[in-house]
């Protein structure tokens, strides 16, 4: 046994008659026992296998390429406007609003009449010409193949929605005139989402051992799992901090753009050693624990390395074994004897 660990041994043993001649001064009722107050509680470096997860905030957004915007290629007045309130649900086919315009009408008769003329002598260049002419337009294809079936033409041409979602915006109301190439509806798909979540720059190294990742959001029940689609490759300078962007399947869509959440990721689990935060205390920078010596009641401080694992545990990474026992409690005491002696 060392000097100093011979004089950390006699403090403890001395504060324990301390408080036995205490104790003894004390009625019964009133009177702890010296094992209450100086048993020293020990616990041994063990081997875990654990997945460490971090948290992050973010945002629901969503996706870019499940954003449409209608926008016909051709000017006219709506007629009939069916699709009359912003953030409607619409499905897939679902007529939005009834059209005319004098530029499809006339492309619709030059169709009728290419027909006509087929019929009789037989040309499928200029029939294909002005069919083609109709659907860069973006005459639906139902529109123009009953052209061919019924051989009428309707005055009127019906805008659809191009998929299922929300209309984001609805800029034209009953009897509006528009222009070519000017936005009428914005139908957004919440089908998948994205979740931009905010990393700070020290995290960016780990972001590749990164596996899984969950999340909740507020106001909704339950956690979402995502996958990790992009780092956008833009800091921001102020806060120090990268956007990850993942996506998120929605089906009933209950994630909601602008939404706010926490999200957690975490990596394969892996076999860490580890102790209790009880069990390490920190001097100067640097963290020790201590270690259980050859005899009873002897106690060496020893350095080591360490980083947090998770709330109530500490990484091991150097100065420990598996196995090592060290203190869980009094480290108040022990640090107090160690700081006398000139341990550290």
């Amino acid at each position: 046994m060392t000097l100093q660990t011979s004089r950390l041994t006699r403090l403890v043993r001395g504060t324990a008659l301390c408080a036995l001649f205490v104790s003894l001064t004390l009625g019964a009722a009133e009177r702890p026992s010296v094992e209450q107050l100086f048993a020293v509680q020990t616990v041994k470096v063990t081997r875990v296998k654990s997945a460490p997860s971090q948290t992050n905030y973010g945002y629901v957004k969503a996706e870019d390429d499940r954003i449409y915007d209608v926008v016909p290629r051709f000017g006219g007045y709506v007629e009939a406007l069916y699709a009359d309130t912003r953030y409607a649900y619409v499905k897939r086919g679902e007529a939005l609003a009834k059209i005319y315009s004098p530029e499809v009408l006339q492309a619709k008769e030059d169709y009728l009449n290419a027909l006509r003329y087929d019929a009789k002598r037989p040309n499928k260049a200029m029939v294909q010409s002005a069919r083609s002419k109709l659907r860069l337009l973006g005459v639906s294809k139902r529109e123009i193949d009953r052209i061919a079936k019924t051989r009428k033409v309707s005055e009127f041409t019906t805008l659809y929605a191009p998929v299922s979602g929300w209309l984001f915006e609805k800029r034209i109301n009953q009897g509006s005139a528009f222009k070519t190439g000017a936005l009428l509806f914005r139908v957004v798909n919440l089908d998948k989402v994205w979740v931009e979540a905010k990393l700070y720059q020290k995290q960016l190294p780990r972001l590749a051992t990164l596996t899984r990742f969950s999340f909740r959001a507020v106001g909704v029940d339950g956690n979402f799992s995502a996958q990790k689609r992009l780092l956008i490759p833009d800091i921001d300078a102020k806060a120090a901090t990268a956007t990850l962007r993942l996506e998120a399947a929605n089906p009933e869509g209950r994630l909601l753009p602008g939404m706010y959440v926490t999200l957690l990721a975490s990596p394969e689990a892996r076999d860490y050693l580890t102790l209790p935060r009880t069990a390490v205390i920190r001097k100067n920078g640097t963290w020790y624990a201590f270690i259980v010596g050859e005899y009873e009641g002897e106690y060496e401080p020893v350095e080591i390395g360490v980083e947090p694992l998770d709330r109530h545990r500490y990484r091991v990474l150097s100065g420990l074994s598996e196995g090592d026992e060290v203190v869980d409690n009094a480290l108040f005491m022990m640090d107090s004897d160690a700081q006398i002696n000139g341990l550290y």
